[in-house]
């Protein structure tokens, strides 16, 4: 483990060394007091409807040793001489800005390490997709990976600071805004760059799927020298992209089902419960087997294969690492409750294609009804009502029995339904969660299939809990 002091914090960020020792070793990074251990770090940030720096007298009670604190938030409250009688082990560091400082530590951090990165961004599936690879990578090395899908400004940052023995990461990068995956990966300098897809998640903020796409390209500005670009070629934009510029001065892999790719399967039989297929790799063909069910699981099943050729793993360890990789929670979550529903949890988070392919998977299982539960899709802005509409048309294409329609923006989904053929007696509109959840105890019986499908800021976990009970 490469340890980072009080003295190099200071210096990475033109800190202030208020009270301490600077030669002090910095433990793990934590930004909430009540999860400090003994020997931690705690950095706070402010946010919006509570400032974190204030509570640093609680992060040092709990066995803070160091405290890195925003200099606006506590110059005028912090007392020296109150820190030297209670706390003479603390050091306290000021710094101009604590979510700067935090990936400018992040950086340093990864400098300390010669690793193999994989960096992963795209509109829908980073997380799965993340899981995939970190199992096949973990056949051949000690992998860090994003924890859930900490990807953010500060969780990607946080993620580089759990680097102890590792010889390998897998990181995830998220966005809201052009220029934050040109932030992050600056700072996780991958050796191999993953882009899922080019979707409509933050159009709202972005205004294009060109716009989205050049905001996903910059995970390039932090690509190493001789480095990789790992992409799924079925996507329009992405492969209208390689086509274009697939004679870069990088190599590019590509992998795909529809279109010519490097990464390629065929004789894809979709199940349920999982999906097989075959796969021609230097001459030999192999049986692929994915324990999750869904066409665009087959995907992230071949983007691992991709990975773990570019890292020299042997093919039957690849198999073994899909076979058996360990899916995050909340996303594609299949769960049979004691009255024998089978619910699909894939509530942590939403846009049009994540809701097109949960809802095409709803679509081919067996159940004797499917229901597909559905909450609004957030920050679409001007193409909310649009999108909402084609998630309506997906229902009546995919055949789904049973629509409950929770919250204001799905009504958009509930009324293309209905416009495209659906039954009203098939619909149940909901104002919230809880008659959500009343309104699935009624209908719902034994041998039903129920997805539930919304962005995060929804809490249709409120709704997994109550009906898997």
């Amino acid at each position: 483990m490469k340890e980072i002091l009080v003295k190099d914090v200071i210096n990475i960020c033109n800190g202030k060394l208020f009270y301490g020792n600077e030669n002090e070793t910095l433990g793990n990074f934590v930004r909430d007091t009540r999860e400090i251990k003994e020997g931690d770090t705690y950095i706070a940030f402010k946010g919006e409807h509570n400032d974190g720096n204030i509570y640093y007298e609680e992060a040092l009670k709990n066995g803070a040793r160091v405290c890195i604190l925003q200099k606006n938030s506590v110059e005028n409250i912090i007392k020296k001489e109150e820190i030297e009688e209670k706390y003479k082990i603390a050091s306290i560091i000021l710094v101009e800005d604590t979510i700067k400082a935090l990936q400018q530590v992040a950086s340093y951090k990864r400098s300390l390490y010669d690793i193999q990165v994989v960096g992963i961004t795209g509109s829908v599936g980073k997380t799965s997709t993340k899981d995939i690879i970190a199992s096949v990578m973990a056949k051949k090395f000690k992998v860090l990976k994003t924890l859930g899908n900490l990807n953010s400004q500060i969780g990607m940052p946080f993620t580089m600071l759990g680097l102890k023995d590792h010889n390998a990461a897998v990181i995830e990068m998220g966005m809201n805004q052009e220029g934050e995956i040109s932030n992050l990966t600056k700072i996780a300098r991958p050796n191999v760059a993953v882009i899922t897809n080019v979707g409509t998640a933050h159009i709202g903020n972005l205004g294009s799927r060109e716009n989205i796409l050049k905001a996903k390209l910059e995970i390039l500005e932090g690509l190493q020298e001789n480095g990789t670009l790992v992409i799924n070629n079925d996507n329009d934009m992405l492969h209208n992209w390689y086509e274009a510029n697939k004679d870069n001065n990088f190599k590019i892999v590509t992998f795909g089902i529809e279109n010519k790719s490097d990464i390629m399967p065929y004789d894809i039989n979709l199940r349920e419960d999982g999906s097989t297929y075959k796969i021609d790799i230097d001459g030999k063909t192999y049986n692929v087997n994915i324990s999750v069910g869904g066409n665009h699981f087959v995907l992230n099943s071949l983007c691992a294969i991709a990975i773990g050729r570019l890292f020299n793993i042997k093919m039957e360890d690849i198999l073994d690492g899909i076979a058996n990789f360990e899916l995050t929670k909340r996303r594609m979550q299949v769960e049979k409750n004691k009255d024998g529903i089978t619910i699909i949890n894939d509530c942590y988070n939403a846009n049009y294609d994540s809701m097109k392919a949960a809802i095409e998977y709803l679509g081919k299982i067996n159940a004797n009804k499917k229901v597909a539960v559905l909450g609004g899709m957030l920050e679409l802005g001007e193409f909310s009502k649009n999108l909402h509409e084609k998630v309506g048309e997906e229902v009546v294409k995919n055949n789904i029995d049973i629509l409950i329609a929770v919250g204001e923006l799905a009504k958009d989904i509930a009324n293309k339904a209905i416009n495209e053929g659906m039954s009203k007696e098939k619909i149940y509109t909901c104002e919230n969660n809880s008659e959500a959840i009343e309104t699935i105890r009624k209908i719902a019986k034994s041998g039903d299939a129920i997805l539930l499908k919304a962005s995060n800021g929804l809490n249709f976990q409120e709704i997994f809990n109550e009906i898997c009970k």
